[in-house]
This record gives structure tokens, C-alpha cells and sequence, in this order.
């Protein structure tokens, strides 16, 4: 039977869309007339400009895609402004929508009048007596579920597991996978909110296991502070830092949808503009480029570039020989090294001093000869004549050469004894000669990878700029006022040295799981992360413990191989079950990926037919399969796609574990368990993430002997 109250709700919907449909109007009617003039002052033609972009935002703001504008409602205890009898009502939705009186049709999530609707409880309703959740599809109501507080408590439905609009919550997460992350602002529950309405100062830390729903409690918290610290992030930014590109194409949508457009989503190695990652490094060469270590290396390759002449420089100007000694030459060198201030930018002073040093001379051949000094060059007219002289242009190099990161990299780990030079007491032998690679031909043939990218980042913050055009000119990094970095526990020291550099003030929010850290740089806790990071304003840790995704009998199996990989550390604790098990098949020898790729279009036709919406399948393989899995794929008519061509596009996804690691899939096949765990840094984790990308059903496939915590 419908809720009685069904149509009214219907309705104030109805009315609220009307009215953003008039907001949408009025913005684009502002924008068109701003188009429309013509010609005008400077100031004139500035306000226009500021009317487009204004317009231009608003209407950005205003777009919902698919998703619901209400989903909610809250009855508080009447206040002094309460009619008798009443109570107030608040209907909340994505964005606020007012009527013609500028009375509140839709309060904004964000807002802090809605903050009961996610954490209030029995025991402290937070003023309470009813909390509504609309189960919608776009603009239609479907049901309605009410939570009641106070003396009608009694009546509530049972919310299973403390879990605030269950039945609005097992209906989303039970809707099939679509390639694209949702956003969760209908079924934020309590532990979520109160990370994402935390505090903007210091550095927020959650920790929080497969699908706990932390990137999505990451990517709300963005919104939320924009909402909440408007004036300052609009102006300095907020950045999000996502594993790779696979993950930042899933993400994307969900802060538009929540009415937010101006975020930066960013990869580590994409915040070094200058250079792509095109090579791939032995892991122990990984290992060390990541280390912290190389700061202290770095800064010392930069030192052993200030260094005073071999030989003296003598340069002809008019009659007179003008010398350079080495002691000169090594006073002028250490001058300009007790200057503060990266490398680049101090070759001017450097140069100040030759001409200085220079004229000196001169002057001085000049009264010896009893020569008029009145009419002599001042240093700088010197300097600009000396500056271009192959000897003079050469002892420059020498004592301080102008260097790009790159070009600091290329000589460094192409000559051993500069890299023992360098490295001194820091890095063994061995890890010097881990560093070490043939010197390419020219600087554009050499081919950076990924731990490349932040040493030169870190070179860049030694350096500066090698060429400084204007006082804005000093390629500095861009710096933003709030930063998110998804995944962190997988970050080297290096790489987080380089997020630091963006911090502009130490807020960020760092999210992970230490569980399912599989690379180079797994963190054992948190502290190993925060070590790297600047917490000059503090630094929390709040954790998530509860699976809305992966199902109860998945988990299960999860859990066994986790206890075996991490005995410490316990999974999140699963909400859902399904009646569905695990499917562990065992292929024929020399059968291993036909067998794989049949399972996958067997997975693939199973989710299709359960919803119209088609779902997504994922099969994870070691990487050392994934071009014999594709073959099998393509033998069997699947079509699929890939971490770098398609995406999550197609119902068919092939990847290796890395790249799995955030994203959820209706159904996963595991391919060769033993070896994916032997080809991973950290074993059995790779696994662990394996297993729990899937929300509703798992199949494993092997020819090898399962892991110990996979028998039985």
C-alpha cells in the first residue's frame, strides 16, 4: 500500500523542480544578456565578463544529471517561531531551491540544519520526531520511509544494524554498477558524516576498508568544505589525487552532481606538468627513488654544481687582461651558496660578483696606467659586454650552471661517480648502482617513470626557475587550500614530500586502507605516511568500519586471506548478504584463460539479465596474463576494455590488481590467485583487493594450487 503521504511529498517535488527550472532560466537569461552588449569601457566590459563567468558557474551549479533534487526530510520540535501545534519541517536535496518569497523549498545537504538528518539516533534524536527518506528515480517518489524519534519511537521501522534509511540504502547499493561512481548523499550514515563535516584545519586521516564507502565520504567532505568555507578554497582551491587516470574517469561525476565544478582532480605524477611517466623501474630502483633519502641526495647533486673554477679564466677587454683566479672564483662560489634561495634564481647574483670582481680590475689597470677612471664602464655595462665571450659564458657553467630538473636528472643518474658524489654516506653501493641508467643521447630520448616524476618535482623546488621573465614568473607549483589524496597508503616518502609542496595551509584528507596496500611502499601504519606530510597544524585519524558493498559471503573469504596476509589488522564488517557464494573452478591444464574468459561471459550474461541497467564485470588477473587473458576474451566474442582504452565503458573490464584498487564491479573473476600473489610486492593484499572489488558475486579460476586461506 502507498504511504499516505506519498502525494503531498510528490507534489512539494513537483514544485521544487518548477522552481529550478526558473533558477536555470534566470541564470541563462543573465548570461545571454551579458553576450548581447556590446562595446563599453574598460570597467564595463570587465563586469560583463565577471556576468558570463558568474552565469557560467551557476548554471554548472544547477545541473543534476539523473540524480534526485529531494531526498529527504526532517521534522524538528517546534521552536519560538513555530506556528502551535507544529513542527518545523525541512526537505533536503543536492542543492537549495527557494520559492518565489524566498521561502526554503530544498535545504542543501551541507547545510548545518541538516546535520540531525544524519546523526541523530534514539538515544539523542538531536530535537528530531521524524526523519523521511524518499526512495526516488529522478523526479518520481517511489516509496517513503520514516524513522520517527521521541514518543511515536515505537513505530519506527527496524533500521537493521543501526544503519539510518536501510531500506533507501539497501536500494542503492543493490542498483547495478555503471562504470562511474555515484555520490552518496542520500545514504550518508552516521560514522561517514561526521568525517566529511570534520574541521578544515590539520590533516584528517581515514583509514577505512573495503567498501566502507571512503572515497565517496572523501569526495563529499570536498563538497562539504567549499559549502562551508566558501570565500577561502574557491579562491585557493581544492585538489583531488586519485591512484591513476582509470580511477579519476570513475570519480569525476560525483562532485558535479553534488554542484561542485571547480575542483582539480589529479594523478601524483600529473602535478609535474613538464615530463609524462613513458618508463617503467626495476623495483629496487623504485624502491630507492622513493625513499626519502633522496631529498638529501638531490640537494647535494645541486651543491656539487656550485663549485669554483679548475683554472684560472683570463678574459681580454681593451688593453687590459681581466682574471678570474680560482680562489676568486671559489669566494664568489661560496658567497652566493650562504644566499638563501633555490639554485637558478641565485646565478644572478653569481653574475653580480664576476662583474664586480671584473671591474674591480679594471679600475684598478686603470689608475696603475694613470689612466682617467671617470669615463670606465660601471660593472653592469661590463657584465653585458663580457656575458656573451665563450670563456666568460663557459667559467659561468662551471661555477653555477642553469639547470632544469630534468637536465639535473639526466646528468646525475647517467655518471656513477656523480651519484656517489651525491649519495655519500646515505645509499649503499648497491642502491647507487640501482640508480644508475645509460646516459641517453639527448635529454628528450630519456624515457621518466613514475618515481622519476617526483624527484623532479623535488629538483624543482631546489632549482627554481631557469628563467625568470617577470616577477610572477617563478614556476613555482600551484598550491591549494584543501587537498584530498585517495589511496595514500600507497604513496612513497618522495611522492609525499611532493603533495606537501601543494598544501598551502596543512589541510588535507588523506584516505586509505593499510590492509590493501600492495606496492613498493606499503605504510605499516599511518605514522609512516604522516611522517612525510607537513602537519604543522595537527594531524587526526578516523576510521570507517562498516562493508556497505561487498556482501557478507564474499567478505567471508576475504576475511581469511586478509588474517593470513595481515594477522593484526580485522576486515570492516559486512552489511549485506546475498545467498550467493563464491564460485572457485578449477581449469584444465593449458585451459587457464579460455577457462577465464568463459567464466567472464558467463558472469557477464548472469548480470545483465538480473537488472536493466546491465552492471559491470571485472576480470582481475596477475599481470604477466593479461595479454593471454585478452586473446582468450576476444576468442570468446567478449568485448571489453581496458585500465587504458575503454575503461569502465564496457560490461567487460580487464585489469591488473594496481589498478582494480577503488573501483567496484557486480561481478569479478579472479584469475590465478597463487600468482597474482607472487607478483605483487605485497603478496597475499593483492589478493585481498582482488577479492573485494565485487558487490555482488566473485568467481575464482585456477590451474596452480590455491593459497593456503583459499582451501577448503
Amino acid at each position: 500500500m502507498p504511504h499516505p503521504d506519498l502525494a503531498a511529498e510528490q507534489a512539494h517535488v513537483d514544485h521544487a523542480y518548477e522552481r529550478l527550472e526558473a533558477m536555470r532560466a534566470a541564470a541563462a537569461d543573465m548570461l545571454y544578456a551579458a553576450f548581447g552588449e556590446r562595446g563599453g569601457t574598460f570597467q564595463a566590459v570587465t563586469e560583463r565578463d565577471i556576468r558570463v563567468r558568474t552565469s557560467l558557474n551557476r548554471l554548472e551549479q544547477l545541473q543534476l544529471g539523473g540524480e534526485a533534487l529531494v531526498f529527504g526530510r526532517i521534522d524538528r520540535e517546534p521552536s519560538d517561531h513555530t506556528a502551535p501545534g507544529g513542527s518545523e519541517v525541512f526537505h533536503i536535496g543536492r542543492l537549495a531551491v527557494s520559492d518565489h518569497d524566498q521561502d526554503p523549498l530544498v535545504v542543501d545537504w551541507r547545510a548545518p540544519v541538516v546535520e540531525p538528518f544524519y546523526r541523530a539516533t534514539g538515544a539523542h534524536p538531536m530535537g528530531l520526531l521524524r526523519r523521511r527518506h524518499f526512495l526516488a528515480e529522478g523526479r518520481r517518489i517511489l516509496d517513503l520511509e520514516d524513522e520517527l524519534f521521541g514518543d511515536d519511537a515505537g513505530e519506527a521501522g527496524d533500521l537493521g544494524q543501526g544503519l539510518s534509511g536501510s531500506a533507501v540504502l539497501l536500494a542503492a547499493l543493490e542498483r547495478s554498477r555503471t562504470g562511474r561512481m555515484r555520490d552518496i548523499v542520500a545514504t550518508v550514515q552516521r560514522e561517514q558524516d561526521e568525517i566529511i563535516r570534520g574541521p578544515l584545519p590539520g590533516i584528517l586521516v581515514v583509514q577505512g576498508g573495503p567498501g566502507t564507502g571512503k572515497t565517496a565520504v572523501a569526495l563529499h567532505r570536498a563538497a562539504y568544505l567549499l559549502y562551508t568555507h566558501r570565500f577561502p578554497l574557491e579562491r585557493q582551491g581544492v585538489l583531488v589525487i586519485g591512484p591513476n587516470p582509470l580511477f579519476l574517469r570513475y570519480i569525476g561525476h560525483v562532485l558535479p552532481s553534488l554542484g561542485e565544478t571547480g575542483v582539480e582532480l589529479s594523478t601524483v605524477g600529473g602535478l609535474f606538468g613538464d615530463a609524462r611517466a613513458t618508463g617503467v623501474d626495476r623495483p629496487g630502483a623504485a624502491r630507492v627513488k622513493g625513499d626519502a633519502r633522496m631529498a638529501r641526495v638531490l640537494a647535494r647533486a645541486v651543491s656539487d654544481r656550485q663549485r669554483p673554477l679548475r683554472q684560472p679564466v683570463e678574459v681580454p677587454y681593451g688593453r687590459f687582461t681581466l682574471r678570474l683566479s680560482r680562489r676568486a672564483s671559489a669566494d664568489l662560489v661560496a658567497a652566493a651558496k650562504r644566499r638563501p634561495g633555490p639554485h637558478n634564481p641565485r646565478r644572478r647574483y653569481v653574475e653580480s660578483l664576476l662583474w664586480r670582481e671584473l671591474h674591480h680590475q679594471h679600475v684598478r689597470g686603470l689608475t696603475r696606467d694613470g689612466l682617467a677612471t671617470d669615463d670606465a664602464v660601471g660593472a653592469d655595462e661590463l657584465g653585458r659586454e663580457l656575458r656573451r665571450r665563450p670563456e666568460v659564458a663557459e667559467a659561468l657553467e662551471r661555477m653555477w650552471p642553469v639547470l632544469t630538473p630534468q637536465q639535473l636528472l639526466h646528468d646525475l643518474f647517467g655518471a656513477p661517480p656523480l651519484i656517489a658524489l651525491a649519495a655519500r654516506d646515505d645509499l649503499s653501493a648497491a642502491e647507487q648502482a640501482e640508480l644508475h641508467r645509460p646516459r641517453g643521447a639527448t635529454l628528450e630520448e630519456t624515457a621518466w617513470s613514475e618515481a622519476d616524476l617526483a624527484l623532479l618535482d623535488e629538483a624543482r623546488a631546489l632549482l627554481g626557475a631557469p628563467r625568470r621573465r617577470t616577477p610572477d614568473d617563478d614556476e613555482s607549483p600551484r598550491t591549494f587550500g584543501h587537498i584530498v589524496v585517495d589511496e595514500a597508503q600507497e604513496l612513497s616518502p618522495m611522492q609525499l614530500r611532493m603533495l606537501g609542496r601543494r598544501s598551502l595551509s596543512s589541510s588535507m584528507t588523506i584516505v586509505g586502507d593499510v590492509a590493501q596496500a600492495t606496492g613498493q611502499w606499503a605504510a605499516r601504519s599511518w605514522d609512516d605516511v604522516l611522517a612525510h606530510l607537513p602537519a604543522s597544524r595537527g594531524a587526526r585519524v578516523a576510521e570507517l568500519t562498516v562493508n556497505y558493498r561487498t556482501p557478507a559471503e564474499i567478505m567471508d573469504l576475504a576475511g581469511r586471506v586478509l588474517r593470513a596476509a595481515v594477522p593484526d589488522l580485522a576486515p570492516p564488517e559486512a552489511v549485506r548478504t546475498t545467498g550467493v557464494h563464491p564460485r572457485i573452478v578449477a581449469a584444465p591444464p593449458g585451459g587457464l584463460a579460455s577457462a577465464a574468459a568463459r567464466l567472464t561471459r558467463e558472469e557477464a550474461a548472469v548480470v545483465s539479465g538480473e537488472t536493466s541497467a546491465g552492471g559491470r564485470v571485472a576480470l582481475i588477473g596477475p599481470p604477466s596474463m593479461l595479454d593471454e587473458l585478452s586473446s582468450a576474451l576476444r576468442e570468446e566474442g567478449v568485448r571489453y576494455g581496458t585500465a587504458e582504452v575503454g575503461g569502465l565503458d564496457d560490461t567487460v573490464t580487464i585489469l591488473p590488481v594496481e589498478a582494480a584498487k577503488g573501483l567496484e564491479f557486480d561481478s569479478v573473476v579472479v584469475v590465478e590467485p597463487a600468482r597474482m600473489a607472487d607478483e605483487s610486492a605485497q603478496g597475499l593484499r593483492s589478493l585481498y583487493v582482488a577479492l573485494t572489488r565485487a558487490t555482488r558475486r566473485l568467481a575464482i579460476v585456477h590451474a596452480e594450487p590455491l593459497p593456503a586461506p583459499l582451501r577448503g
